[in-house]
């Protein structure tokens, strides 16, 4: 049985709320474990945003946000429940790690592009399936999406071990040879782990805002989102359109693994994702799956990464607080965005899709 899911907008009052009954959670079983709360905050603030490097941590953690973030807002959007972003990134790292260490002697521009491809491919290519499941028989992408993970991060294990491990390599790291400098991105300081594929990532966010607001396929992808039977009469291929929204929203995850390969690790690593995918569904979820809102929600992701790792190296509180305050967020956003699945009567301007690309 298909779960017919219905893009919903929560209210800015319903997001804060959620985000802060977290932090106030967070504090108290930071009370509770023998923490100053305020101490632990403020070192999150100060490892996060008061000074270069650790502005740069924060941009850092953002980029492979803003991907994961906008390819779950994509699916969203065109009423599709893409759970399989982590999957689609692995595929998209594994990609661009091929096509980084494959070739040589390419003109930078030229090798940065291919390995973007070849990141974007691998992305869609993961959604395809699931896509078309869905679209002609009915299936739940979720639960596809979900296994398909699972999948991915053992296909690259498979394949990195016994195809393409790194020479030299002993003990059970399992880690592809070196990309060639000339597919990295450049740092944008260099004592800091920011890089230049924030920039795409951004630039992302903008088409993203354009293709909703200015294109044909954004007004089909929102129709089809809303109100699947009026698009049908409107002369909407709903299938088709479905089948499009999942593979732009698998490229988009592609992309997030690819600059990980060429910002951060340098080559495919196994298990370098920590839980980007998920992260990025409550990014979208945070951000009304809007193109600002995925903006801002990355950005605060990643500032509580950045200072949570700040609070592990000066403190002995570890960094799992992060993870205890995403868990709460998470709980606490999709409680939200249920309850307004379930107890918001759509009006009917919207449910004809009279309000456009909006």
């Amino acid at each position: 049985m298909n779960f017919d899911f219905k893009p919903q907008k929560m209210s800015a009052k319903a997001i804060v709320g959620a985000i802060v009954v977290s932090f106030v959670l967070g504090s108290l079983i930071l009370a509770l474990s023998g923490y100053n709360p305020l101490d632990v905050y403020g070192t999150m603030i100060d490892g996060s945003l008061m000074s270069r490097f650790s502005l740069a941590s924060t941009i850092r953690w953002t980029t492979p946000l803003l991907f994961t973030g906008l390819a779950a807002a994509v699916a969203l959007r065109g009423g599709m429940f893409n759970i399989g972003t982590e999957g689609q990134m692995f595929m998209g790292a594994f990609f661009s790690a091929w096509a980084g260490f494959t070739f040589h002697g390419l003109p930078p521009a030229v090798h940065i592009g291919l390995c973007l491809i070849a990141g974007a491919l691998g992305g869609a290519l993961w959604a395809l399936f699931p896509a078309v499941i869905r679209a002609y028989f009915g299936a739940s992408e979720m639960v596809m999406t979900l296994m398909l993970n699972y999948v991915a991060t053992n296909l690259t294990d498979y394949l990195t071990r016994y195809h393409f491990l790194a020479t030299g390599v002993q003990g059970h790291s399992l880690i592809t040879a070196e990309i060639a400098p000339e597919a990295r991105f450049a740092k944008i300081w260099a004592d800091g782990s920011a890089h230049y594929g924030v920039v795409l990532g951004l630039i992302c966010i903008a088409l993203f805002w354009f293709m909703v607001h200015k294109t044909k396929f954004g007004y089909e992808l929102h129709i089809c989102g809303v109100n699947p039977d009026f698009a049908k009469c409107g002369g909407v291929n709903v299938p088709a359109t479905r089948i499009r929204i999942m593979l732009l929203s698998g490229a988009i995850a592609g992309l997030a693994g690819a600059t990980e390969v060429m910002g951060v690790v340098g080559r495919f690593m196994s298990g370098f994702s920590p839980d980007f995918g998920m992260d990025g569904m409550v990014v979208a979820l945070m951000g009304n799956s809007t193109p600002i809102g995925v903006l801002l929600g990355a950005f605060f992701l990643g500032i509580v990464k950045a200072g949570a790792l700040q609070v592990e190296r000066v403190t002995d509180v570890s960094r799992s607080l992060a993870m205890v305050l995403q868990g709460l967020m998470v709980t606490f956003i999709s409680c939200t965005y249920l309850a307004n699945m379930a107890f918001k009567r759509p009006k009917h301007k919207a449910d004809t899709g009279a309000e456009g690309g909006t």
